[in-house]
């Protein structure tokens, strides 16, 4: 286990990380404003058990497939490019829930939420070096077992980015409430979260490997 002086430079890295506006965060508020608090809340669970996956992941030794074989990071990416891209047709597709609580549209499932929270973070290879290439440099031979060091990182990060991610989630279901009254754009919800997925998709497929 790391002691806690590295824990505590750990946290503070954490801190700065997450409190920096990424993809994440922006997934995590589009899906507050179009589907509500707990769909927020959701998400964010989605990609925080997306960081417990790469960071085993970095412990036995596959994150590093991608250092070596760049074919394997190349069709993670196109993969994840593939996938943000069908979320953003079927939400355009979707009848989702609009801005009003009354509405009538169809809301997605929490178990769906969840998932497109997990897949994304698991099918974005930057997120599996970011892991391979942080968490290493607060891990000790000393400490103990190398999948329990990360375990105990990918926690701290976890928890870190819940406050603050808390904070973008309450922000966003209070515009939501603000934009309820918005009749007549009933599928803005869907245009905003569309946009993100196509954005983030692009972003993916047109960013550098480093």
């Amino acid at each position: 286990m790391p002691d806690f002086t590295t824990l505590m430079l750990f946290a503070g890295a954490c801190l700065v990380l997450t409190a920096t506006p990424g993809p994440d965060m922006l997934l995590i508020a589009s899906r507050s404003i179009s589907q509500g608090r707990s769909a927020g809340f959701l998400t964010y669970a989605g990609i925080a058990l997306g960081t417990y996956c790469h960071a085993l992941a970095a412990a036995l030794g596959l994150s590093q497939l991608f250092l070596t074989v760049p074919v394997a990071y190349e069709i993670l990416r196109w993969a994840g490019c593939a996938y943000l891209l069908y979320l953003a047709w079927k939400t355009l597709r979707s009848n989702g829930a609009g801005f009003s609580p009354t509405a009538t549209l169809k809301r997605l499932s929490g178990r769906r939420i969840l998932g497109e929270g997990l897949a994304t973070n698991l099918l974005n290879p930057k997120m599996a070096l970011f892991v391979l290439a942080l968490f290493p440099q607060f891990m000790t031979p000393e400490g103990g077992s190398m999948v329990a060091q990360m375990l105990v990182l990918a926690t701290i990060i976890n928890g870190i980015g819940f406050l603050v991610n808390s904070a973008v989630i309450l922000l966003g279901h209070r515009l939501r409430s603000l934009f309820a009254g918005w009749a007549r754009f009933p599928r803005l919800p869907q245009y905003l979260l569309a946009s993100v997925f196509a954005g983030l998709a692009c972003r993916l497929a047109l960013g550098a490997r480093n």
